[in-house]
């Protein structure tokens, strides 16, 4: 036996040398699959960027130093990678999307929050999105951060966390052409809020940022603190 059974660690053998390379490698993978964190489950090619212990989901089409890891963990270690296979009833904080996930066996599937889960893995969530969107400079501007595809949005809430400078009165908050559609006239000063409830949720069926847009005047700085409510799902596991 060279490996533990159930998160693969390396096993110390006999008369080994460089014993302190096979324990090393051992603390990393406990280091990063304990209270475990995936930056994303959509990268097919390792990031330029990755920094040691910083863990990623394998998507499909892998190519490069993943070339043949689909669906297992990768995590950057030693400007390497090293590569773990998940176990049905792991769960997981995934960094990009901010929620959590669970392992059914075969793939990373939502947990029910205020939801539910089948048997298969079809899935009913509801999940809010939170992110801080430093003010530019200018007129109306898209968030970096996205509504997620395929998300079923109820809201969309806001909060001035840094008072929003420049000849600007007020502001609006939308979508693609809908600048207007969670709020407007809205105000610039520290905590003030937008509530933009929908009358009926709207589907967005492909990632969509959030627009902010200036009233009688232009953004000169400021942040925004956002958060998305929406609903998710997600269909039966493959066979």
């Amino acid at each position: 036996m060279t490996e533990t059974a159930n998160l693969s660690l390396p096993l110390l053998q006999a008369a080994q040398a460089q014993k302190h390379v096979t324990v090393n490698e051992a603390l990393v993978k406990l280091d990063a699959l304990v209270q475990l964190r995936l930056e994303s489950l959509g990268l097919a090619a390792p990031p330029a960027d990755a920094h040691d212990g910083q863990a990623w989901g394998v998507a499909a089409g892998a190519s490069g130093d993943w070339a043949g890891q689909v669906g297992r963990i990768a995590i950057a270690d030693n400007g390497g990678w090293i590569f773990a296979e998940p176990l049905a009833g792991w769960r997981a904080w995934i960094v990009d999307t901010d929620s959590e996930m669970r392992h059914d066996g075969t793939r990373w599937v939502p947990v029910a929050t205020c939801g539910a889960v089948s048997p298969t893995g079809a899935a009913f969530a509801t999940r809010v999105l939170e992110f801080d969107h430093p003010i530019s400079a200018g007129g109306a501007q898209p968030t970096t951060q996205m509504i997620p595809s395929h998300a079923m949005v109820f809201a969309v809430t806001a909060r001035v966390i840094d008072p929003i400078s420049g000849t600007v009165q007020a502001w609006s908050l939308g979508s693609e052409g809908a600048p207007d559609r969670f709020g407007s006239g809205l105000g610039t000063g520290l905590n003030s809020y937008a509530l933009g409830v929908l009358g009926q949720p709207m589907t967005y069926y492909g990632p969509e940022p959030l627009v902010l847009t200036p009233l009688d005047g232009t953004f000169a700085g400021g942040k925004v603190r956002f958060a998305v409510h929406y609903a998710e799902f997600a269909p039966p596991g493959v066979v």
